[in-house]
């Protein structure tokens, strides 16, 4: 037996020899009181004595007779059912956290789990042993550790499946008893730390992609210089096409840095939601004319589909022509030359039925396989990179419009089949509309911009 054990039965021994002693001291009084009384008398006979003999002999016969401490068998009963499973208080204690946590017993035993850890893990039936839910062998040791009377520390471990999950896990003694070594109860808490992992792994990576996209300009640009320094320094012919060269990759520098300090102030200000009424129609407007050069140089007509009045949203008129101007510039750079790309702007109601205006670009391209649709949001995330740089992409066009979009509460939505092209579509909430908003017709040469009525 552990050494709790034996120190509790050596404390009932003592209890037991204490109450035997207790009971005799009644004997021992009328033992002595009988004594003095032969001592007074004149003379001892044998009737005297054997009086004497039994009074002694019925007062400890009176007094060893145990009376019924039903209390007492209660309260130990209460006190070992306690020793096995948590109380009332214990479980509201429990519910109360918003993280999952199980209570165990020091054998790794289940006997309470709340509904947080319900919903993360499963339902779970107590008397199981933990193992049968948290399969981490860093945990079971660690549970083990504090049932053997160890302090409680936390680690932290991760799920693999389809997907990961990071938790840190703290395990917690609880003593019911006073002076025990060996806890009662452990509380075992897991925080979800998930989110902290991958803003922790998407920062490393964006400042690795940073100084990997900064620096391969500057590379080329220092070993221009170096040549031209060097061995073309009289060379006329190639110095204009190095010179060309340092300036491509100095325009790239530059649109990289201008990114990087856009996603930057969008960010420092993302907790703040524009209030500005403006017309969603006429950013389209602005953005379409913007990129009618180059719609022009690949041949792609853009057609353009509006409502029949104004759709008013709460926005940074700034902010959506870049959200808008990015999607379609990437439309005509990555769709099918001499293709059309579609611009539709319609009323649709959101998810919870709060009245919105959607704005979708459609391409006629090659399409995005669906591998890559969740991740076309990150930081330099490219699909293709040699096509991207070729199209003097920054890698962070799409995470501005992501940035952007979150500021104003809206949605971005993506959506693209093989050989079928793809649309990306922004949600914003509806404003309240104070005026009307002419149709526009626009035309130029084999380029095509037509506001028709939806």
């Amino acid at each position: 037996m552990p050494q709790v054990e034996e120190n509790e039965d050596t404390v009932g021994l003592r209890r037991q020899v204490l109450e035997r002693l207790r009971v005799a001291r009644y004997a021992l009084i009328v033992l002595a009181f009988g004594c003095l009384v032969l001592a007074l008398l004149p003379k001892i006979v044998a009737v005297d004595l054997l009086a004497l003999f039994l009074a002694v002999l019925v007062t400890w016969l009176l007094t060893a007779v145990p009376l019924p401490q039903p209390q007492r068998q209660d309260l130990r009963l209460r006190t070992t059912a306690a020793a096995i499973w948590p109380d009332t208080s214990m479980k509201m204690m429990a519910e109360a956290l918003a993280a999952p946590c199980f209570i165990i017993d020091r054998h790794a035993i289940l006997r309470y789990a709340n509904k947080a850890a319900v919903d993360s893990f499963g339902s779970v039936r107590p008397g199981d042993p933990v193992s049968f839910k948290l399969r981490v062998p860093e945990l079971l040791a660690l549970i083990d550790a504090v049932g053997r009377g160890e302090e409680g520390e936390t680690v932290r471990y991760a799920e693999r499946g389809p997907t990961e999950r990071v938790f840190d896990a703290t395990v917690t003694p609880i003593r019911i008893a006073e002076g025990r070594r060996r806890p009662d109860f452990l509380l075992v808490l897991l925080s979800n730390k998930t989110e902290v992992v991958r803003i922790e792994r998407m920062r490393a990576d964006f400042i690795a992609n940073a100084s990997h996209e900064l620096r391969t300009p500057l590379a080329s640009l220092t070993g221009f210089v170096q040549t031209l320094l060097g061995p073309a320094r009289n060379d006329e012919v190639n110095r204009e096409r190095f010179l060309k060269i340092m300036l491509e990759q100095g325009e790239r520098m530059a649109r990289l840095i201008d990114d990087l300090l856009s996603l930057s102030r969008i960010e420092m200000k993302s907790h703040v939601r524009p209030d500005t009424v403006i017309d969603i129609g006429e950013i389209v407007q602005h953005s379409v004319n913007a990129l009618l050069p180059l719609a022009k140089s690949s041949g792609t007509s853009i057609l353009v589909h509006a409502t029949d009045r104004p759709a008013m949203v709460r926005g940074d008129w700034d902010e959506l022509v870049q959200v808008m101007h990015n999607l379609i510039e990437n439309a005509l750079k990555y769709g099918r030359a001499g293709g059309t790309v579609d611009v539709s702007i319609r009323f649709e109601d959101g998810g919870d039925g709060q009245p919105g205006v959607a704005v979708s670009v459609k391409d006629d391209g090659p399409g995005i396989d669906a591998a890559h649709i969740p991740r076309l949001t990150e930081r330099f995330y490219r699909v293709d990179v040699s096509r991207s740089r070729a199209q003097k992409g920054t890698g962070l066009g799409l995470a501005i419009v992501k940035h952007i979009v979150a500021r104003h509460r809206g949605r971005l939505s993506i959506t693209s089949e093989k050989e079928n092209g793809s649309v990306f579509c922004v949600w914003l909430e509806r404003a309240t509309v104070t005026e009307n908003l002419p149709a526009l017709e626009l035309k130029e040469e084999n380029q095509s911009i037509n506001m028709s009525q939806n």
